[in-house]
């Protein structure tokens, strides 16, 4: 199993909406690396949901369950998105303020390319982020 994590602006769409959807297209990805990131999730691979710009903190946690398909919100056909389904919030959201404090996490992706939308998250920063969370992984 990999691990990722997902960033969506709260007010385009919720961790809220995406535990009443249940299961929800990730659409809408624009960048090549995160393309290319999307391209290689595997079903069953676990990701944090990140709530950016407002919040910006980790509200909970989605596995994939439908690997990389074409992304039906793209005209010209060359994007991608995969489908992703709640698994349950994170008790004790972790904030971007603490991932930047805390130097364990200083090479995260999330942190050295904090543009990006969607990013690889190791093995050893997802059980630290776990931690930090309160979630059992």
């Amino acid at each position: 199993m990999a691990y990722w994590l997902i960033k969506s602006e709260p007010e385009a769409f919720s961790w809220s909406e995406q535990v009443e959807n249940d299961i929800e297209p990730w659409t809408g990805v624009r960048n090549h690396q995160a393309k290319k990131n999307l391209m290689a999730m595997k079903a069953g691979d676990r990701a944090f949901f990140y709530h950016s710009n407002v919040g910006r903190e980790i509200v909970g946690v989605v596995e994939v369950v439908r690997e990389a398909y074409p992304d039906p919100t793209a005209a010209d056909g060359k994007w991608v998105c995969v489908d992703v389904r709640a698994v349950g919030p994170v008790p004790h959201p972790v904030t971007l303020a603490a991932m930047k404090a805390d130097p364990d996490l200083a090479d995260l992706a999330l942190i050295r390319q904090s543009r990006l939308s969607v990013v690889p998250v190791s093995d050893s920063h997802w059980a630290h982020l776990c931690r930090m969370g309160g979630w059992n992984s």
